[in-house]
This record gives C-alpha cells, sequence and structure tokens, in this order.
C-alpha cells in the first residue's frame, strides 16, 4: 500500500526488452534505497512494481506485458517518474490509501494557470466515472488529489505550487495521458452493491 504522497522524482535510466516485457533501472536521488530490499515494492508513476535489484542510487525493476498495456509513462528512457515507497503501518498517511494498481488511462483536456494554483481537468474511460466524486479521492501517475468538479466523465483538480515543484505532474498539457487509479474504498463500496 502507498498514501499518494511522492518521495522523490527519479529517471528511467535504461530500458531492457525482456519478451515484451521492460527490465527498468531507475535512478533517484532523494528516495533513500538504504532500507529497501529486493522484493520490496516501490510506485513508479504510481504503478506498484517490485524491486529486482539495487545500488546506491538506482533500483531495478521488470514490468510485465499486462502492466504496459494498461499504464503510460514507463516505456522510455529519461523520462521523468514519481515515486514512493510501499507504506510501514507506523507512517503517516498524509495522501489516501493507494494500491498502485492503475484503473485505467486518463487524458488531460486542460491545465490552466489560475494565480495561486493549476487547474488540471482530466477526461477518464467511461467505465471509471462512477468511482469519481466531487471531494474525493483519486490518483494521477502516484500523486493523491482531491477532485474539486466532475462532469460526466470529466473531473478537474486544483493543484498548488508545492504540488508541481515536487512531482512530475508539472509537466503534463491538453493531450498528455496519465495513470489513473480511482480511491480503493469507492471500488469495494460499487462491488458490495452490484454483487448478488
Amino acid at each position: 500500500m502507498f498514501s499518494g504522497i511522492i518521495a522523490d522524482v527519479g529517471k528511467i535510466q535504461s530500458t531492457q526488452n525482456r519478451d515484451g516485457g521492460l527490465r527498468l533501472t531507475i535512478a533517484t536521488q532523494a528516495l533513500g534505497l538504504d532500507d529497501v530490499q529486493l522484493g520490496d515494492s516501490i510506485a513508479v508513476n504510481g504503478v506498484c512494481l517490485t524491486v529486482i535489484a539495487i545500488d546506491d542510487k538506482a533500483f531495478s525493476v521488470d514490468v510485465s506485458c499486462e502492466t504496459l498495456a494498461c499504464t503510460v509513462g514507463l516505456e522510455v528512457q529519461n523520462t521523468p517518474v514519481n515515486l514512493e515507497k510501499a507504506l510501514r503501518l507506523s507512517d503517516r498517511l498524509g495522501g489516501h490509501l493507494v494500491s498502485g494498481h492503475v484503473d485505467g488511462v486518463g487524458e488531460v483536456v486542460s491545465f490552466d494557470d489560475l494565480g495561486e494554483s493549476w487547474k488540471l481537468l482530466i477526461r477518464a474511460p467511461q467505465n471509471l466515472a462512477k468511482f469519481i466524486a466531487i471531494k474525493g479521492s483519486i490518483t494521477i501517475n502516484g500523486v493523491s488529489l482531491t477532485i474539486n468538479q466532475v462532469n460526466a466523465c470529466e473531473f478537474a483538480l486544483n493543484l498548488i505550487p508545492h504540488t508541481l515543484q515536487m512531482t512530475t505532474l508539472k509537466n503534463l498539457s491538453a493531450g498528455s495521458r496519465v495513470n489513473l487509479e480511482v480511491d480503493l474504498i469507492a471500488r469495494y463500496v460499487e462491488r458490495m452493491m452490484t454483487a448478488s
């Protein structure tokens, strides 16, 4: 589990093809890998991945064909990526409960400077619209955010300067594709309401 509070913006240092999947080596400056062990989980742009190798300032993960088919932002060398280590039970939960299992890919409709903040408008896949609610939580490329407006499949969020400074969201523009994870509790409520 994760919180959606980004610890560092890393960079995909290298990509190696593995029968359609990829092995990524990701460089980090501030994540702190001294307590990371082989087999630990790290969220990379909101995708929970398993550490298979570690050195001083980088770690490696394998990404399956299935994961590549339902996410964005993991395929290109030198791409900046949001990073978060898995939570410990003693950690503060500053964002919301995040599983690192991407539910779908959204598209940025607009990204406007409002002066004191930025308004990000995203179009979600139709099947995710029922999970998106005003004042609810959503994860965009691993970042925990609060939804301010909803209109059918489109929803808006306000981003403060600190969020832009500490994440890759500052690089978004109209047409950018983003990893979306809807609120974990909303998913379970929907399942309970529809299960027979």
